[in-house]
C-alpha cells in the first residue's frame, strides 16, 4: 500500500470512528425508556440510530464486497415491516444493539484495513447494472450517514437531558451557563420574529 492510500484510510478511520464514538456517547447515562423512545413524529430514538448504523456498516463495509459478517439481522430482511431497523424492540437489548454496533466497527474496519480504496463491490440492494461501487465511496457513504445520524442523536439527547457536544471531552459550544443560553435563545427568538415581520 502507497504512502497516500494508507493516509487516505487513515484520514476516512478517524472520522468513521468520531462519528461512531459521538453516536455511542449519546446514550451514556439514559434509562432504557429515554434510549429507545420516540421524539419526532417519526419515531427517531437513540438506540433506533446505532441499530440502523450497525446495518449500514454491516451491509456497506462487509456483504456489498463479499465479507459477509454471518450474524442475522432479520430487521432487514425482504419481508421485514418497514423502518424496523430504526428501533429496537423490547426484546432487543441495549447491550445486544451496542455489541452488535461494536462488532460491525471491527467487521468494517477489518474490510477497510484488508481491501484497496479502488476495490469495486457490488451493494445487494442496489438495482442490477447500477449497484458496482468502490469501497472509497463506501467508506465515504457510510461515514455521511454515521455523521447524520449522530447530529439526529444529538439533538434527541438535548430534547431529554440538556446534555449537548460531540462527546464527553468535547462539548463544541460557547458556554455552560444556562442564563448565557436563556438569553441567545431569546435573541434568536426576536430575530426571527423580526424577520417574519418583515417579509
Amino acid at each position: 500500500m502507497t504512502s497516500a492510500a494508507s493516509d487516505a484510510k487513515a484520514d476516512l478511520l478517524f472520522y468513521l470512528r468520531s462519528a461512531r464514538d459521538a453516536l455511542l456517547w449519546k446514550l451514556d447515562g439514559l434509562s432504557e425508556y429515554d434510549a429507545r423512545r420516540p421524539l419526532t413524529p417519526t419515531g427517531t430514538n437513540i438506540l433506533g440510530l446505532m441499530k440502523h448504523a450497525a446495518g449500514v456498516e454491516l451491509g456497506y463495509l462487509g456483504d456489498t464486497f463479499g465479507r459477509p459478517h454471518g450474524e442475522p439481522l432479520p430487521w432487514l430482511a425482504d419481508d421485514a415491516e418497514p423502518n424496523a431497523d430504526m428501533w429496537a424492540t423490547s426484546d432487543e437489548s441495549r447491550e445486544f444493539i451496542v455489541g452488535l454496533y461494536r462488532r460491525a466497527w471491527a467487521h468494517a474496519d477489518a474490510t477497510i484495513g484488508a481491501l484497496a480504496l479502488d476495490t469495486v463491490g457490488r451493494v445487494p440492494w442496489w438495482p442490477d447494472g447500477k449497484d458496482e461501487v468502490t469501497l472509497h465511496h463506501a467508506v465515504v457513504r457510510v461515514i455521511a450517514d454515521t455523521h447524520r445520524h449522530a447530529g439526529h442523536a444529538d439533538i434527541l439527547r438535548e430534547l431529554i437531558d440538556g446534555t449537548v457536544g460531540m462527546n464527553e471531552g468535547n462539548t463544541s459550544i460557547p458556554s455552560s451557563d444556562p442564563a448565557w443560553w436563556e438569553n441567545y435563545r431569546g435573541r434568536l427568538e426576536h430575530a426571527a420574529k423580526e424577520a417574519d415581520r418583515k417579509a
